[in-house]
């Protein structure tokens, strides 16, 4: 069995309210990528946030300075986020990466492409009733494909983003259609608190896609769950032989008090070597990723 790849979804659009520790400027995503670098993790995921108020920025200097910062002190694998579906057009949710691949103190070396259009409102489950009912998460085909084709013209590798089956599907497709090339690095998105859109935070939830993830060709999977607790799921994910993607951008963790990013990633990789699945390196990750 490979050895587990550990990836930090290092903020996300997560506010301070849960937990202090979600790192906001490009400074403290940097040293909070480092302490999760020196616990096991091998790739980092952030989003640009706002250094002050932790609003999400489409601000190509932040995603650019915090990538630098990082490559600079680490051999981390860097996966900024795309732009939000609210930016104006496909084009300017892409225009960062394409900005960022051009210098290689900054140059991503994956981006990650959502296969799917979802309805994305909560569900409050405790008043019964929708928070929203009318936000949708547009990705279509004609978007999607744009995305692939960018993301490769740029040197970079698309990373894909699977919530439901249909995604696998899709991602077959464009696989054959020569749209993404092998080993397709692939993240299951599980969606608990009240998000609806993916398939449940449980080991049913995560079987239910990696029963048809073979439909990919020569692919790799890890594992997220977006607003709830992954770690029910690791040792599934470990056994099965995927890997995690985990963070406070996801879920704050108040089970274990306010955490740092960090910390999650020496529980899992605690959790993968009790059971004799050691961790990745970077140099280690890259090669099973089939990244240069």
């Amino acid at each position: 069995m490979e050895k587990l790849i550990i990836e930090v979804r290092i903020n996300e659009y997560a506010p301070r309210t849960h937990n202090a520790n979600v790192p906001f400027s490009p400074a403290e995503i940097c040293e909070d990528a480092l302490q999760c670098w020196r616990a096991g993790a091998s790739i980092i995921h952030y989003h640009a946030r706002d250094p002050k108020t932790g609003a999400p920025s489409a601000q190509p200097g932040i995603y650019a300075d915090t990538a630098r910062r990082i490559k600079d002190k680490s051999d981390l694998i860097v996966v900024p986020t795309l732009g939000a579906w609210t930016l104006p057009s496909p084009e300017a949710r892409m225009s960062h990466i394409i900005e960022m691949a051009k210098d290689p103190t900054t140059k991503p070396d994956f981006a990650p492409i959502d296969m799917a259009t979802s309805n994305v409102d909560v569900y409050d489950a405790s008043a019964r009733r929708f928070l929203t009912d009318d936000v949708v998460y547009m990705n279509t085909t004609r978007t999607l494909q744009y995305f692939a084709r960018t993301i490769r013209e740029a040197g970079v590798r698309p990373l894909v983003a699977l919530w439901n089956v249909s995604g696998i599907r899709l991602t077959s497709a464009f696989a054959e259609a020569g749209l993404f090339e092998t080993p397709i690095y692939a993240e299951i998105v599980l969606t608990e608190g009240g998000l609806l859109a993916g398939h449940p935070g449980t080991v049913r939830g995560l079987e239910s896609i990696v029963d048809f993830m073979p439909a990919i060709p020569h692919y790799e999977w890890s594992v997220m769950s977006v607003g709830g607790n992954l770690f029910p799921l690791v040792g599934a994910a470990i056994e099965r032989g995927g890997h995690i993607a985990i963070g406070l951008g996801d879920y704050p963790y108040p089970e274990f008090g306010t955490p740092r990013n960090a910390e999650l990633v020496e529980r899992v990789a605690l959790m993968a070597r009790q059971v004799g699945r050691e961790v990745a390196t970077p140099t280690e990750a890259r090669r099973i990723l089939g990244l240069s």
